[in-house]
């Protein structure tokens, strides 16, 4: 098929340079007659013999040697000087003197120069005739011409060479043809054009299908390849991206730090403004910097339920810790009755009782959230643990059921990892404190966790995903928090505390149905906001 396609084409063109020299030998032909007859009729000397007719002398015997010897010497086949009735005075055969021109001659009476292709005494012919004039008055016209068999001569031997040219060309373009197909199935494992499209298909479908995301980039970090699941992965718009630099996509600056590294990366934990990617890369091989390949797996729901699962280990753990100490408790209750102090036992376990209950039910009025409820009384029996004062402030206000709050889960995501940060920070600290701000307000729901711990460090971004206060590589949970927040349409900061310590303040969109006014202020907080809400 390529050979036919080859011999189509330089047959194709053979017939247009052949048609093409034809077209222009007939025009230079024309040119060339043309160009004799006008010189013929601008002559002296013809129109000097002509006026010799009008004497009674036969122009012939002076035009006849001069249009043989014009004709020779142009290349034309004929010139032809004749009377205005159409008379020749000249003609290549001597014998035809005299006799009628053979063609038209009107345009020429009139004045004017034509040119035609008419049969004649020499056969088929394409001439140009010309008026002769002498003092205004056309005394006689002037015909010169060639035969369409000299012009088809002419192109005979242009043809020849034509087909010797074509032929070269064909034999060229087979050549190739052959090197380029067995060039292609060395490249494409000798398979055919069928099975490459059977495979490309498979590979669209395979590409588009799986759920993790695929990016291939180039030597210079272009993408030249993404599926489906890398543009929502990584939240880049639905246009033409190919050929994108990755330092151009926007992403955060560890992610396309990850994109753009040489060395392989395996399993690392990046964020994007509402995601927990892994980062899977590898170098294609090869030699020299050929390119990557980047997989991208989704894992912010699995962050999201490990973070849940921690949450309810913790519970856990605090339910332990309160049996514990409910223990502790009433092996005293019993001992004071074993001792016959019955009254002393009776107002240790109301004591206890009432110091519990108040707590609850502290919480429960200032927060109202079911959820976030079980979450602080959880985290305060981890802090009590661990020798830390956990408050709700007095400024704290109730929050609606459900109600247009932000998921659950993202309440417990916020407000779990910076409680748990606080903890963590204030622990070797005297007189360990965390007070937690939960407050509706009528354009955003405020949530604020303030510790009396040593602060944050000068000039460092503490939502950088791998900043830690115990070290680098190991923080995620401000980076998830922040994450949140954005994602939720809010915004996170953090600050030094009024009294020292840290404090981050998220304010998210205010829940429906809320107004400042319908809170109600837990029971039995200090009235002193400063001085903080019920542990």
């Amino acid at each position: 098929m390529q050979v036919l396609l080859v011999a189509l084409v330089v047959a194709g063109c053979a017939v247009y340079a052949y048609a093409t020299a034809r077209g222009q030998a007939e025009e230079a032909a024309r040119r060339q007659a043309g160009a004799v007859a006008h010189a013929v009729a601008d002559s002296p000397s013809v129109r000097e013999a002509v006026r010799g007719a009008s004497r009674g002398i036969d122009p012939s015997i002076e035009l006849q040697p001069y249009a043989q010897k014009v004709r020779a010497d142009s290349g034309v086949d004929f010139v032809t000087i004749m009377a205005p009735d159409g008379r020749r005075w000249t003609h290549p055969d001597p014998r035809r003197i005299g006799e009628p021109f053979m063609g038209n001659t009107a345009p020429a009476l009139r004045g004017e120069t034509f040119s035609e292709t008419y049969t004649g005494t020499l056969g088929p012919s394409i001439r140009v005739v010309t008026p002769l004039e002498d003092d205004g008055r056309i005394v006689g016209m002037v015909s010169a011409g060639i035969t369409v068999r000299a012009i088809s001569d002419r192109l005979g031997a242009q043809l020849s060479a034509l087909a010797w040219v074509a032929a070269a060309a064909l034999a060229l373009g087979g050549v190739g043809t052959y090197i380029v197909n067995a060039r292609l199935r060395r490249h494409t494992h000798g398979m055919n054009a069928a099975e490459l499209s059977r495979m490309y298909d498979y590979h669209q479908a395979a590409l588009h299908g799986v759920r993790e995301g695929l990016l291939m980039l180039d030597g210079q970090r272009r993408i030249t390849l993404i599926n489906d699941a890398g543009r929502e992965l990584l939240g880049l718009p639905g246009g033409e991206i190919t050929g994108t630099g990755v330092a151009e996509l926007g992403l955060p600056a560890p992610l396309t730090g990850a994109l753009l590294a040489d060395r392989p990366r395996v399993d690392e934990v990046h964020l994007t403004a509402d995601r927990v990617l892994v980062v899977n890369s590898s170098p294609v091989a090869g030699g020299g910097r050929r390119g990557t390949v980047v997989t991208l797996r989704d894992h912010t729901e699995l962050q999201a339920l490990t973070g849940e699962l921690d949450h309810e280990r913790g519970f856990t753990q605090a339910l332990r810790s309160q049996a514990h100490e409910a223990a502790n408790r009433l092996h005293t209750v019993v001992s004071l009755i074993e001792l016959g102090r019955a009254d002393e036992a009776v107002d240790f376990a109301t004591a206890e009782l009432e110091l519990a209950q108040a707590l609850t039910d502290e919480v429960v009025t200032a927060v109202g959230e079911p959820v976030l409820v079980a979450l602080l009384l959880g985290k305060a029996a981890q802090a009590h643990e661990r020798g830390v004062e956990l408050v709700v402030t007095a400024d704290s206000r109730s929050l609606a059921d459900g109600g247009g709050l932000p998921p659950a889960r993202d309440l417990v995501t916020v407000l779990g990892n910076l409680i748990d940060n606080a903890v963590d920070a204030v622990t070797a600290v005297p007189g360990a404190r965390i007070a937690v701000t939960l407050r509706p307000e009528r354009d955003e729901l405020l949530l604020r966790v303030a510790d009396n711990g040593p602060g944050l460090p000068e000039g460092v971004d503490v939502f950088r995903r791998g900043w830690s206060g115990k070290g680098e590589g190991r923080g995620l949970g401000l980076a998830l928090v922040q994450q949140v927040a954005q994602r939720c349409g809010g915004t996170v900061t953090a600050a030094q505390g009024p009294g020292g310590g840290a404090e981050f303040t998220v304010r998210l969109p205010a829940p429906q149905g809320v107004e400042p006014d319908q809170a109600v202020p837990p029971r039995g907080a200090a009235a002193d906001p400063a001085a903080g809400g019920p542990r």
